[in-house]
């Protein structure tokens, strides 16, 4: 498996030097921020900077490690290998009892987004999971609450047991990726997080056009960032301060909009009420 990393030192000992950082916390050598794939073209580049902006105002170094699944992050979470992430309600559900939640993104001003079911965009009939019965279906992760657990269990809602339901189905790892899939005819469905085709319809329009929504979920809790029960709080509280402070200046403005993110808002568990709901249907997985 590949592991790609972004290592950035440089920040800290600027933020050390002319920030005013307190030097117990400028000591931390890295605070290492898992990720998985999202849709930026350069994502790499991007971590580059939103790490160096993270660096300075918590006057620690930021390493983002990137990995394919929500279950290789939530392993690194486990060894302490990565002290904080961005994961999924799902995995939040199922594994909150050995995390802290750190902070929900906010879209459009909520921290709520919505599962999508997106068909080629020359299928003008499918309205409904039901409507795929026999076809071929792509799935993001299966610890992902848009691109699985929310499809299943809307299928096991209405009596139809999604074992059985498709012809096929594969998980694609990342929900630019389903969008590809469907666009491409490798799979006639595909079940995709509504803020990522959103945003992709703004950045790579033409990828997205040869999609359509056939259906809309109900709102569910955005994905969470987390951190590790055993990291220390005066850092928890430093990487909390800088990401909802994002607003305040032109810079972390810029990286909002490139995420195409209102903020970072506070932690609140209840807003995962109906991912749990969905749990308690589908069993326990998530990471």
């Amino acid at each position: 498996m590949q592991r790609r990393q972004v290592l950035l030192t440089g920040p800290a000992l600027y933020a050390t030097a002319c920030l005013g950082v307190p030097a117990a916390a400028a000591a931390i050598s890295i605070l290492r921020f898992g990720t998985t794939p999202v849709f930026l073209d350069d994502q790499v580049g991007f971590l580059a900077r939103w790490g160096a902006y993270l660096s300075a105002a918590v006057g620690t170094s930021v390493q983002f490690v990137q990995r394919r699944s929500y279950r290789d992050i939530m392993g690194l979470l486990r060894s302490q290998e990565i002290e904080a992430a961005w994961i999924c309600g799902y995995p939040w559900v199922v594994n909150k009892r050995e995390l802290r939640g750190l902070s929900i993104p906010l879209y459009e001003g909520a921290p709520l987004y919505r599962s999508y079911l997106i068909v080629p965009v020359t299928d003008t009939t499918t309205a409904s999971l039901a409507d795929l019965r026999g076809k071929v279906y792509a799935f993001s992760d299966p610890d992902s609450n848009s691109g699985y657990l929310v499809p299943r269990t809307t299928m096991m809602r209405a009596g139809i047991d999604p074992d059985r339901h498709f012809a096929r189905t594969f998980f694609t790892y990342g929900h630019k990726n389903v969008v590809r899939a469907v666009a491409d005819g490798l799979a006639q469905g595909g079940s995709v997080d509504g803020y990522v085709w959103d945003t992709l319809r703004r950045v790579a329009p033409a990828l997205v056009a040869r999609t359509r929504i056939a259906w809309r979920s109900a709102l569910y809790g955005f994905p969470p960032l987390a951190v590790r029960g055993s990291l220390a709080p005066e850092i928890e509280t430093r990487l909390r301060d800088a990401l909802m402070a994002m607003n305040d200046s032109a810079e972390g403005r810029s990286l909002l909009n490139e995420l195409n993110l209102t903020g970072f808002g506070p932690f609140r568990d209840e807003v995962f009420n109906g991912i749990a709901e969905l749990v308690a249907i589908a069993g326990a997985r998530g990471g």
